[in-house]
């Protein structure tokens, strides 16, 4: 029934129409109230502005409403001055350059802000904006430090104890100095948490994180001092795939008016966007000529502290295979069939003979993250590892060699 003969049927019965006049005006005022605030001055006939980001990333995106996040912020400041609204492909951004691959690079989305504008990233595929900042890693520490101790390069780091990211540039640059106390970390969060418990003096980690868990977590109550040095810290950039270049003009053209607010934004976020410290250089005369010793993992006792643990006998070795499957897989090989013999987990009982139970006990449980292999006792129970020992003596192949 049209609203035409809504309104004559309702012309009969006074109460009714009272009833259809409330009506209509819920109708208008609800759809006015449905407009998106991004919306106001933006030109309906231009198409929204499609970004690509991280639904629980923060402090660089969100879904939630009341704290979008630094990138996404950026994103709609930009759609703003281009005059359009903004609609958003929600991706995890864990997958790395899968998810431009399967987002940016697949007409999911028109933009993705803060990617790293370096020469080999998913070049000529992706093109990018003029640079929005500059991102990196930082050292964190007590803010009382600042007043007997600066953090002005890698010199001022003797003889503390440095949490530093596995796997980052951090952990290599000061993995050959023996003056500096090493611990290892598996993320920015677990670096703060020891800075935090005091198992650490400074943490040598991934600055943007850093400063939204200092503002968040800790109320401030850390420095950040961002470094510079190769591959500490990089420009990012608004990203568009290469037959956007119209549209990466645009943006280009509208950011230089933007930079107040996108400091403010940085700002906002507690993310670090001050000048950076150089932090390249090793003094030679402290650098270790016979090698470096592995860095301590947070929460692991040293061998004078704690003796080798060994894994009891009995397992479940297809509670293992599925755990190893899960988890190992992705460095030693499914179902442990590896090529490369220096990680080939057949071969541990060829290898380590009557010792292969206590070595793996050790490498597993405790780690040896100078040699690549995170401490796991915090991931998985002892008696998950026991199945995956069990797995493991499973395969062994008794006619490999060395």
């Amino acid at each position: 029934m049209s609203l035409s003969c809504i309104a004559r049927n309702e012309l009969r019965t006074p109460s009714r129409n009272t009833r259809l006049e409330h009506a209509i005006r819920t109708v208008l005022l609800s759809a006015l109230l449905m407009v998106p605030a991004l919306a106001a001055g933006a030109d309906e006939t231009k198409p929204p502005l499609r970004l690509c980001a991280d639904p629980t990333n923060l402090p660089f995106s969100s879904d939630d409403p009341g704290k979008p996040g630094l990138y996404l912020e950026i994103g709609q400041a930009v759609a703003q001055k281009l005059g359009r609204a903004v609609s958003t492909n929600w991706y995890k951004s864990y997958f790395g350059k899968r998810t431009v691959r399967e987002t940016l690079l697949a007409k999911q989305c028109d933009a993705m802000v803060g990617l790293p504008l370096i020469d080999d990233f998913m070049g000529p595929a992706v093109i990018f904006s003029k640079p929005i900042a500059h991102e990196g890693y930082a050292l964190v520490g007590a803010r009382d430090r600042a007043q007997d101790r600066k953090l002005a390069g890698i010199d001022d780091l003797r003889g503390l104890r440095v949490a530093v990211q596995y796997q980052s540039t951090p952990q290599n640059l000061l993995a050959m100095r023996d003056d500096i106390q090493k611990v290892t970390v598996l993320s920015p969060e677990e670096g703060m948490t020891a800075l935090e418990q005091g198992k650490v003096d400074i943490a040598f980690i991934w600055a943007p994180v850093a400063g939204w868990l200092n503002k968040t977590t800790y109320g401030d109550k850390y420095q950040i001092v961002s470094t510079e040095g190769d591959s500490l810290l990089w420009a990012t950039a608004v990203g568009f795939a290469k037959a956007s270049g119209a549209l990466r003009d645009e943006v280009d053209g509208v950011l230089p008016s933007l930079q107040p607010e996108i400091s403010a934004l940085f700002a906002k976020y507690g993310v670090p966007n001050g000048a950076p410290v150089k932090f390249g250089q090793m003094a030679p005369a402290t650098i270790s000529s016979v090698g470096t010793s592995e860095p301590v993992t947070v929460g692991q006792a040293t061998a004078a502290e704690k003796p080798v643990q060994t894994a009891a006998a009995a397992g479940d070795a297809n509670a293992g295979r599925e755990v190893f499957n899960g988890t190992c897989a992705h460095c030693h090989g499914p179902d442990a069939v590896q090529a490369e013999r220096k990680i080939d987990l057949r071969l541990l009982k060829k290898r380590y003979a009557d010792d292969m139970e206590q070595t793996f006990w050790k490498t597993v449980h405790d780690g040896r993250p100078a040699k690549g292999m995170p401490a796991w006792k915090d991931v998985f129970s002892d008696d998950e590892l026991r199945n995956v020992y069990a797995y493991l003596q499973s395969v062994q192949d008794p006619g490999g060699s060395n």
